[in-house]
């Protein structure tokens, strides 16, 4: 009953919430091209208006029209099924991943084929919206709410990194390419989102489970946050007002009151309301209930101008609050599996092979650059937080794609007159080839994160592998309010220096041009002549800003690793120096390059293209060479502390030594040891199976993030052992990392390796 009524909703709903993103951005989760509508629709819609004086509101649509519209709907869904489970059966054979199947069947049914096989695209679209609303509901159902709120800090950092990252990147590729700036930017905010919907479809194909899944999970509810402020900010580029900072603070406060209301109310309803339904243990009335909570949410959310995936997460994050989300799951799956294949139908329906081919220049290089900047993005800010190499390698290759937020801005951009037909096909042919390449890319992130450890030099190893243990120590540290203010006060600096440079570099290019005959006719100089003087004087001008924002991110670097490794008193040995002078150069790179990057966004439209790209690689390729050369001295400063962790392990103990003695000597050793992740001393059970392994065999560092400083071995130590080094009985190991990772090696060495 409650599908029945979702679907007489969505079908009858007005095309402006399914299919008009300029009038309502982002209210839907597709907007199918307003160039592939039929053009009869036109005529359609103005008929009733036309006759509206003839026809009685109450009477009754004629019987015939009714059948009619019943026979081409059930006409409709058979062809979709039919064609999809025929590929899906073919796929499965083939041992390929089943989305492959029904981006075929879109295709031999959609209008772009010359295959007697043709469906209502319109109809297929409603029905595919269905999918994404219960495709979300299920992930909500697994994404408890306090689980989100465990992971927000790191999936909201690298969500936002990664989508401003794309934008820009999206921008400069198309400012390439001779597009307008407008276009340009929406070529940027096409590919900054990931397809919730295909990485869900995706994991539960693979069956991928764990740390990695919940992150992924996370970056993507924080990205369609994102996504509907892009949208808010590109309706506002495209009409002729342009966007003011006020409507994007309302914007702000309007999105967060409505979260909190309705995860407020839901959460004082909805889990003791299901409980009562499943105590009924009636499997109809559950998944009724449940289905009918799920679009219930979604309409809120499209109501108040959100997108109904978010309002059927919410739902069936609500849900597996109360406790009883075990017992819902298996009914849902069956209808959301078949309303999931109906959405990759659809995106299938949407490839035309000939436009693609028209623009497929431009269709490979967004492809290269989502697929290459959301990896590179998304593991790079995931390792920042403080995430292992493999963990950040599986959540970077599983975001490399774009899906149907993407679709929603390009049509924004097309029924606005803001971007050229163009757009929308290279939208689409970068998320059906994206598409495709994910599973691939899913099933590759464990060879490539191992393959990615072990092509790193020595000193980045080292690095790698007690960077997450530096980050833990920050993140436990206690909160000085002086500290505090400290940090605040630097960050304040650079967003000054920031603001001021883009006020400069906008101001020095807007002016330019009037400028420079001014100083021309005053010299005599030639007006080539004089842009350059006038090119120099603002680049003289903005130097002090450039060397004075670098240096305050160094200072605010220093500050955050002094949390984490304090310093010590003037005078006395500071054996954690090392340790925090790579710490802070990582920091000062990060934070330089995330500035670096918001200040491209914001003058690249007055720049030529590349222009702020360049200068920002230099920036970067310099400050990478200081953090290679406080590498290098991390790989020496753990080299020793190796040594004299391996000669306390082979130093044997007294037979009678007081217990507070003993805390001495052990307090005295992790303080020299400071910086090294708090290494562990581990025998080696008798009966490991890593006896007669290489530590490259066994991946340790690849699997668990913890690498192992020291072996020492009948009185002998083996310091900063390499990869060929074979494990043997009665070795004493000092492993060193993230607790969670000593704690994963320790339990990887003890049980059965696969």
């Amino acid at each position: 009953m409650g599908l029945a009524l979702a679907l007489l909703w969505l079908a009858g709903a007005p095309r402006a919430s399914l299919g008009a993103p300029a009038e309502a951005a982002g209210l839907a989760c597709w907007s199918p091209a307003p160039a592939a509508a039929p053009a009869s629709h036109g005529a359609q819609d103005a008929e009733p208006e036309a006759a509206g004086a003839q026809l009685d509101p109450e009477e009754e649509p004629p019987h015939g029209d009714v059948a009619e519209a019943a026979h081409a709907f059930l006409k409709n869904l058979a062809l979709v099924l039919c064609v999809a489970a025929v590929a899906t059966v073919i796929f499965q054979r083939l041992r390929q991943p089943v989305v492959f199947g029904y981006l075929l069947a879109g295709l031999i049914i959609g209008p772009h084929v010359p295959i007697p096989l043709l469906v209502d695209v319109e109809m297929v679209r409603t029905l595919a919206e269905l999918g994404v609303i219960l495709l979300m509901f299920s992930l909500g159902m697994e994404f408890s709410l306090r689980k989100l709120i465990a992971i927000g800090p790191t999936a909201g950092l690298v969500a936002v990194a990664q989508s401003g990252t794309l934008v820009v990147l999206g921008f400069g590729l198309g400012r390439l390419f001779g597009w307008t700036t407008t276009e340009s930017l929406y070529a940027g905010a096409i590919i900054a989102i990931s397809s919730t919907t295909i990485i869900v479809k995706a994991f539960a194909e693979q069956g991928v489970r764990g740390r990695a899944a919940d992150i992924v999970f996370g970056i993507l509810i924080i990205e369609d946050l994102v996504a509907i402020f892009l949208l808010v900010i590109l309706t506002a580029v495209s009409s002729p007002g342009g966007l003011t900072p006020a409507a994007l603070g309302i914007t702000a406060v309007r999105l967060a009151t409505f979260l909190a209301g309705l995860i407020g109310a839901g959460l004082w309803v909805m889990p003791r309301l299901m409980r009562a339904v499943v105590r009924l243990d009636r499997p109809e009335t559950t998944l009724v209930a449940s289905v009918g909570i799920c679009f219930a949410f979604a309409l809120v959310a499209l109501s108040f101008g959100y997108s109904v995936a978010l309002g059927a997460f919410l739902a069936g994050s609500l849900i597996a609050e109360s406790g009883v989300e075990k017992a819902v799951e298996p009914l849902i799956e069956p209808v959301r599996d078949l309303f999931a294949a109906i959405f990759f139908v659809s995106v299938g329906i949407l490839i035309d092979p000939v436009l693609i081919a028209e623009h497929w220049v431009a269709v490979l290089a967004f492809t290269a650059v989502v697929i290459a900047g959301k990896v590179l993005a998304v593991s790079g800010s995931a390792f920042l937080t403080g995430l292992d190499v493999r963990t950040s390698v599986q959540v970077g290759m599983s975001l490399g794609q774009i899906g149907e937020f993407s679709f929603i801005i390009a049509g924004l951009g097309l029924t606005s007159g803001a971007t050229r037909d163009f757009l929308y096909p290279v939208a689409i042919a970068v998320s059906a080839i994206t598409t495709l390449t994910t599973p691939w890319l899913i099933r590759s992130a464990e060879p490539a994160a191992a393959y990615v450890d072990r092509k790193l030099p020595r000193p980045l190893q080292t690095y790698v592998a007690l960077y997450g243990s530096w980050v833990e120590r920050l993140r436990a540290a206690p909160r000085e309010r002086g500290a505090r203010w400290v940090m605040r006060r630097l960050a304040g600096l650079v967003l000054l220096d920031l603001a001021v440079l883009a006020g400069l570099i906008v101001g020095a290019a807007l002016e330019l041009d009037r400028l420079a005959p001014m100083l021309s006719g005053w010299t005599g100089m030639a007006e080539d002549s004089a842009r350059l003087i006038l090119i120099l004087a603002a680049s003289l001008i903005a130097a002090p800003l450039v060397f004075g924002g670098i240096r305050t991110a160094r200072l605010l670097g220093l500050a955050l690793a002094s949390r984490a490794l304090p310093q010590v008193a003037a005078g006395a040995v500071d054996f954690s120096a090392a340790p925090r002078r790579a710490l802070t150069t990582t920091f000062q790179l990060a934070i330089v390059l995330a500035s670096g990057l918001a200040l491209v966004a914001v003058t690249s439209p007055f720049l030529p293209p590349l222009r702020g790209f360049a200068f920002l690689a230099g920036i970067v390729a310099v400050l990478f060479f200081a953090f290679w050369r406080s590498a290098t001295n991390l790989q020496g400063h753990a080299r020793a502390g190796a040594e004299i962790l391996a000669s306390a392990l082979a130093r044997p103990a007294p037979r009678a030594e007081p217990p507070q003695r003993e805390e001495a000597r052990r307090q005295k050793l992790a303080e020299v040891l400071q910086g090294l992740g708090q290494p562990v001393a581990w025998p080696l059970p008798e009966d490991s199976p890593g006896l007669g392994r290489s530590l490259a065999q066994l991946n340790l560092r690849g699997r668990t993030g913890a690498t192992v400083l020291a072996i020492t071995r009948d009185g002998k130590s083996i310091l900063i052992p390499g990869g060929r080094e074979v494990l043997q009985a009665g070795d004493v190991l000092a492993i060193a990392g993230t607790r969670a990772a000593v704690e994963a090696a320790q339990g990887m060495l003890a049980a059965p390796v696969p």
